[in-house]
């Protein structure tokens, strides 16, 4: 990801928060190789700041000569409900896309490096909650995000080396907050079953211990593990935390060497999964699969594009595949699965 410096981008697609159907209403793939009960796709787009929905019956995207592939798509850029959160120097580089379920509404969390943070209700695209840390550089860059059952919000900030947790449920502009020291504090992930936030970084997994109340919430380090060491003498740098939704009681950790589960009850980060050879690769971005078709999908950046770290591709496993973003500047891509 981006090291600090000022940048201008574009403000394609200011202001959209498209009110497309519905999580529920979705149609699924089938049909040109695809399987059917294939979930959409939903990408951060960083070369035109914004989040994507995408048809997965498509295998090659390009929303400018069709936009009927795109299901919704969301920019604060130009949003008078995210005025306050300055989007125009915070929402640079779009990170984290993750859609979950709180009190039955599904909500898009979102971050982005240069400060923004936001859970957003969809469709409507309507502020649950918002911040915006450090607006105009990465000097917390926050990362990931996460919603808590009481409708608190989690934030790894990886350049910040901190996670803190918000206390959203007393409005979309609440700023009061917990914080814990992590380096390189990247992904974010609830355990509802062992209620534990759990927190991946350069280094280690952890797991936070959730007390106080959701006004006054506190976090406390309870226990952590060392990430598999890809290079001796060099940081593992643990990415992406997601849980693996075939496989309950195991997380899907990435580092800069290689892709893993990581099985809680026993401790020990495994490489057992259906398609290991071709899923754990280096500098995977983004990994998660799909339970009833039993798809992964993941990103890894690609060369020759304008940032380092972007892909127009985003890979498709068990069985092998992939979509075209054209023109993209693909961060991270996960499959809807509103849960």
């Amino acid at each position: 990801m981006p090291s600090r410096r000022a940048v201008v981008l574009g403000a394609a697609g200011a202001g959209i928060a498209a009110a497309l159907p519905a999580a529920q209403a979705y149609a699924t793939g089938g049909g040109g190789g695809v399987p059917a009960g294939t979930p959409p796709v939903l990408l951060t787009e960083q070369a035109s700041r914004r989040l994507l929905v995408l048809d997965p019956r498509r295998r090659v995207w390009d929303p400018a000569a069709d936009p009927s592939v795109v299901r919704w798509q969301f920019s604060p850029l130009g949003d008078p409900r995210y005025q306050d959160l300055r989007p125009d120097e915070s929402w640079v580089y779009p990170c984290e896309a993750k859609v979950r379920v709180h009190r039955r509404r599904a909500y898009v969390l979102t971050t982005a490096s240069f400060g923004f943070v936001a859970v957003v209700e969809h469709p409507s695209g309507r502020r649950y909650w918002g911040a915006a840390l450090g607006p105009g550089d990465d000097l917390f860059n926050p990362h990931s995000a996460e919603i808590l059952p009481d409708g608190n919000v989690a934030v790894a900030c990886s350049t910040g080396a901190l996670v803190r947790l918000y206390a959203a449920s007393l409005g979309p502009r609440a700023t009061r907050y917990a914080e814990a020291g992590l380096k390189g504090a990247h992904g974010l992930h609830w355990d509802g079953a062992r209620r534990v936030l759990w927190a991946v970084g350069d280094d280690e997994l952890v797991a936070y211990e959730v007390g106080g109340t959701a006004a006054r919430p506190t976090l406390a380090r309870r226990s952590a593990v060392g990430l598999p060491v890809g290079t001796p003498g060099r940081t593992p740098g643990g990415h992406d935390l997601f849980p693996v939704a075939g496989r309950p009681g195991r997380l899907w950790v990435t580092t800069n060497a290689a892709v893993f589960q990581y099985e809680v009850s026993s401790g020990a980060f495994r490489q057992d999964f259906a398609g290991a050879g071709e899923i754990s690769r280096k500098s995977v971005k983004a990994v998660g699969d799909d339970p009833r078709t039993g798809q992964v999908v993941s990103t890894v950046p690609e060369s020759g594009l304008d940032e380092t770290w972007w892909t127009t591709t985003v890979s498709v496993h068990r069985p092998a595949s992939s979509y075209k973003l054209v023109n993209g500047g693909i961060y991270k891509a996960r499959w809807w699965l509103p849960r």
